[in-house]
């Protein structure tokens, strides 16, 4: 038996119930890990609340998927209706630990290795759990010079990083980039790298206290959300004289999508890659012509569909981390049985950089 935290109906933080249930052998091609350190994602959160549609019941880090249905609005105002398959854990499954059991034709993993879990839309494990079965071929191997709490901090939100300057928008030298969450776990990550690659970073953040964080990250200017400062006009008209960012990453959504758009320059794009405030409201998409904007949605499952493509991009966020070009920041450490509580603070904006989940037993 090992403990597990499932969700037996949507809710807040109190709906994470701490239950013990049976673990299997791994079958074909599986392996068995004991967790050693359980990174915490905004996309744990949503699947909770049920913003994304969720079987129940479910442990946080389980991937299902559905299908949903969404609107888009032509700028003669017709709209047409798209069916899209959504991955509830995509970016939701992140974990480090020691392979405890190998199944039948696994090859290249012992027990005994370390190993890390990214987000992988292939994965029917559980992350927040004592023990957990996953598919070999999802399996990442961990350095062996990295902590494990670092590694479960790192691995989804460094990959998400990754694809976000260096593949969903390309960042290059002389670019300017608004970055919003900028101390928060992708945020920061994000920062640091647009800043290494010899763009002029603007992070905004919730507070004063979290600005310090983003200047560490490598920001050249902080916005903090004030209802005294409008973030649009302080970047567009201040910071820019006018022109506008080249890139905006938004992980906030609904409170932000509309002024992200609004601080863009001529062929500006926005990636919107998380709804923490919230679902964007629906625009017309004639609103982007005049200024010849994109937007742009990545997520995980289109990046890293493949071992090969997986393995390059831990690969990559482990070499930032060696270099110094990266650093991480662990800006929590919770018991694996409080992660009600982390969760709470997590919403609560309590939290900066990237916060872990520890078994009982590490």
């Amino acid at each position: 038996m090992v403990k597990v935290f499932r969700v037996h109906e949507h809710g807040g933080p109190e709906v994470l119930r701490w239950e013990e249930v049976e673990i299997e052998e791994p079958g074909q091609g599986e392996i068995r890990m004991r967790n050693t350190a359980i990174g915490v994602n905004f996309l744990d959160v949503y699947m909770r609340k049920g913003v994304y549609p969720t079987p129940l019941p479910f442990t946080p880090g389980t991937r299902t998927s559905t299908t949903e249905t969404i609107t888009v609005c032509s700028r003669f105002n017709q709209t047409a209706h798209l069916t899209r398959v959504v991955l509830c854990c995509s970016a939701g499954v992140e974990s480090v630990g020691v392979v405890t059991a190998v199944g039948p034709e696994v090859t290249g993993i012992v027990v005994g290795d370390v190993v890390g879990l990214a987000g992988s839309p292939m994965v029917t494990g559980r992350t927040y759990a004592e023990e957990q079965i996953i598919p070999a071929a999802v399996a990442i191997p961990i350095p062996d010079w990295m902590d494990h709490k670092v590694a479960a901090s790192v691995l989804v939100k460094g990959i998400t990083a990754r694809i976000l300057v260096r593949q969903a928008f390309k960042v290059e030298a002389g670019q300017t980039v608004l970055v919003h969450a900028a101390a928060g776990g992708v945020g920061s990550l994000v920062c640091q790298w647009a800043s290494a690659l010899g763009a002029t970073v603007i992070g905004a953040v919730s507070s004063r206290a979290k600005a310090e964080q983003a200047a560490a990250n490598g920001c050249h200017h902080v916005v903090v959300y004030t209802e005294e400062e409008d973030f649009v006009a302080r970047v567009r008209d201040g910071i820019t004289a006018g022109r506008g960012v080249d890139v905006v990453y938004d992980a906030v959504g609904k409170d932000t999508s509309r002024g992200s758009i609004a601080c863009l320059a001529n062929r500006g794009c926005l990636v919107a890659f998380g709804e923490a405030s919230g679902a964007p409201e629906p625009f017309v998409l004639g609103e982007l012509q005049p200024r010849s904007l994109s937007v742009t949605c990545p997520a995980l499952p289109g990046y890293t569909g493949t071992r090969e493509a997986l393995l390059e991009s831990a690969a990559e966020v482990f070499a930032g981390l060696a270099s110094g070009v990266l650093r991480a920041h662990v800006g929590g450490v919770y018991p694996l049985a409080e992660a009600p509580r982390a969760h709470a603070d997590l919403e609560g904006r309590r939290t900066s950089g990237s916060i872990v989940l520890v078994p009982g037993n590490e």
